[in-house]
């Protein structure tokens, strides 16, 4: 295991395989156990469980939770000079919202427009919000906005998707 260390952890085949063409000064001539793996490697190669997919709507109506965040700024801006791209998605329907904007100062503002607009539509108001501890959600702006209308800001667990 010392020469699969210092090898940087290369596979016990490619030991057996410089050792039987003599392709390493002082690899010792032994063969090496395909079976074994260090913990290290095995530490490596382990990934996150991912989550099980939801097959039940936990909502029962259009606009009880709203997911919401800011992606940007793009390196190529948009014919109209637009760089950021705030994503809603309505967890009752999925139905999917974008929002291009020139700066994450507009964020704000044209939610507010935009909640409006698709809130007189549907004929519900908001009830949730969830967005994630970015400076662009979590400012007195959205606090004020969400205490005077009741409508309950979460925001999702840093480091998850």
């Amino acid at each position: 295991m010392l020469w699969h260390k210092r090898l940087g952890h290369a596979s016990l085949s490619l030991l057996n395989k410089l050792v039987s063409k003599d392709l390493v000064v002082g690899l010792p001539t032994i063969k090496y156990n395909d079976g074994k793996v260090c913990d290290a490697c095995t530490e490596g190669k382990q990934v996150k469980s991912s989550f099980k997919s939801n097959k039940c709507v936990s909502t029962f109506r259009p606009l009880e939770i709203l997911h919401i965040n800011l992606c940007g700024g793009m390196r190529i801006m948009s014919r109209g000079g637009k760089r950021y791209v705030c994503v809603i998605v309505d967890n009752y329907s999925r139905f999917t919202w974008i929002l291009v904007l020139a700066s994450k100062d507009e964020t704000f503002g044209k939610f507010v427009a935009f909640l409006k607009k698709v809130e007189k539509r549907v004929g519900h108001s908001l009830v949730c919000l969830r967005s994630d501890h970015g400076t662009k959600f979590e400012n007195l702006s959205f606090i004020n906005y969400c205490n005077e209308h009741g409508v309950e800001h979460n925001f999702s667990t840093p480091r998850t998707p």
